[in-house]
């Protein structure tokens, strides 16, 4: 399963405009600035990683800083993501480039991790959203908020394709 999206909205917030040198600089720093914290950066007291993807028309890598929630199945080792986009109409670009999970990466806590993103439905990520609105405010975007669960994979020497675990 992977990261899956609806239709865009048609209003929202979202982030100021950047000059593309000047995004290149920021992504750049806060990249940065997460790796010299050994992973320990918050930001309103949540924690965040890193994620990794490449890009869906690109190829290229790319780095993206997020805050995550707690699992609700503490058993497993999973992370989850709201592609919020800090309620723009548009999909956040690193759930564009989530759609096809085969070879995902986040940085969490000092410890660098393969993962898979699924896209959470129905009651499961009811559940996660009721979760994710305790701990912070609702986006006033128009569009369905994609809510994915990144889970630990095992990479197997033998194969090409990714194997999850839990």
């Amino acid at each position: 399963m992977s990261v899956r999206l609806g239709r865009r909205g048609t209003h929202g917030t979202g982030f100021p405009k950047l000059a593309p040198w000047a995004l290149a600089i920021f992504k750049a720093a806060n990249t940065g600035m997460f790796r010299l914290s050994g992973g320990r950066m918050r930001v309103q007291g949540r924690p965040l990683l890193l994620l990794e993807t490449t890009g869906a028309r690109s190829g290229k890598r790319r780095h993206t800083t997020l805050g995550w929630f707690p699992d609700e199945d503490q058993t497993r080792r999973a992370w989850i993501i709201v592609g919020s986009g800090a309620g723009s109409a548009e999909h956040p670009a690193w759930c564009l480039n989530s759609r096809h999970p085969e070879d995902v990466w986040i940085e969490v806590g000092g410890e660098r991790i393969a993962v898979r993103p699924e896209s959470l439905d129905g009651a499961e990520r009811e559940r996660a959203w009721q979760r994710v609105c305790r701990s912070r405010r609702a986006t006033g975007s128009t569009r369905a908020t994609p809510i994915a669960r990144s889970r630990s994979c095992a990479w197997s020497q033998s194969e090409s394709r990714v194997t999850t675990s839990g």
